[in-house]
């Protein structure tokens, strides 16, 4: 009886621990504080770009069939006349592989909100990704550009790449909270 009842008893608190674990994280060297389902791992890469060596910081977790994550790359007042292309080659890589561009990708006008607390405007982009393969993968993915005072520029990818054996409607899919809390607390300096 007593294997049965601590049996019990660690069943039911197994089932209320909640699944994501909601941590603020700071970033203070790239300039930005998010909220993470759990604790997310750190990588660091140079991108050579133009002649150029581009230090690229990704953050990110796994949460079952879930990747939430936040890529950062820093452009200095020397690098900064990079930014368009560099830019839109970023996104050129997630929508050319959903099959779209801008004007074809499903998409919702949004907001985040600066450190100061001022809105402002910005576009969230639902991918679904085309493979001939039983997985399949939807993606909710923003992109934020931020100037420094120092004439340098951040550019933030924030996504959630949603990999499963069933097909979601991406736009519905990760408009849950779970989501939407990632997104909406996304903070730049």
């Amino acid at each position: 009886m007593k294997s049965f009842l601590l049996l019990a008893t660690f069943l039911f608190l197994t089932a209320c621990t909640p699944k994501l674990d909601w941590r603020s994280v700071q970033s203070p060297q790239e300039g930005y504080t998010t909220l993470f389902p759990g604790k997310p791992e750190r990588m660091e890469r140079k991108l050579p770009y133009q002649d150029e060596e581009i230090l690229q910081t990704l953050e990110a977790v796994k949460i079952d069939d879930d990747i939430y994550s936040v890529s950062s790359i820093y452009l200095n007042q020397g690098q900064v006349t990079l930014l368009p292309k560099l830019l839109n080659q970023l996104q050129d890589n997630p929508l050319q592989r959903a099959g779209v561009d801008f004007s074809t990708a499903m998409s919702s006008d949004a907001s985040y909100q600066m450190a100061d607390h001022q809105r402002r405007a910005t576009k969230d982009y639902f991918l679904e990704f085309r493979s001939g393969v039983v997985v399949q993968q939807s993606m909710r993915v923003r992109w934020i550009t931020q100037l420094n005072q120092d004439k340098g520029a951040w550019i933030y990818q924030i996504s959630v790449l949603h990999t499963a054996p069933t097909k979601v409607d991406a736009k519905k899919f990760f408009s849950e909270e779970q989501y939407a809390n990632f997104f909406d607390e996304f903070h730049p300096d």
